[in-house]
């Protein structure tokens, strides 16, 4: 039993298996290739580490990579044109990243789109670019 926790809330943390948190979607699906999580002392998951999010990053670069050479840009909406197109590296991605991180860089990728698309709007209407850069880094760029 962890000693600072119910007994009601430690039994069920020593019985939950990874499985069942893989099931819950908190850390990717039941089918996923990553070790399961594993939980420290406060009985909270333990975030993933250097090679953890390392793979995670090269399995979505992949799977981007597919996406855009079937010219595809939201995998969401279009999901059976996705799945069509890139299966083995989608499965890969999913694989590899938490299913909150698959979400969030899918909708990140749509969003990016659409900001480049409105700047190359405003570029076209004479709109003149101001010094610094517009939101958040791209992919595989540093702040």
């Amino acid at each position: 039993m962890l000693p600072l926790l119910p007994a009601s809330i430690a039994h069920s943390i020593q019985t939950d298996t990874p499985t069942e948190f893989a099931a819950m979607g908190l850390f990717g699906s039941a089918q996923a290739s990553l070790p399961p999580p594993k939980i420290g002392p406060d009985g909270a998951p333990i975030a993933p580490d250097r090679s953890q999010r390392s793979r995670c990053w090269e399995a979505r670069d992949a799977y981007f990579k597919c996406l855009d050479k079937a010219e595809i840009i939201d995998s969401l909406t279009d999901k059976d044109k996705a799945e069509k197109a890139c299966s083995a590296e989608g499965r890969a991605f999913e694989g590899n990243c938490a299913t909150s991180w698959v979400q969030y860089f899918k909708k990140r990728r749509v969003m990016e789109y659409q900001r480049e698309q409105t700047l190359q709007r405003l570029k076209a209407e004479g709109a003149q670019q101001m010094p610094g850069q517009i939101g958040p880094p791209a992919p595989g760029q540093r702040p």
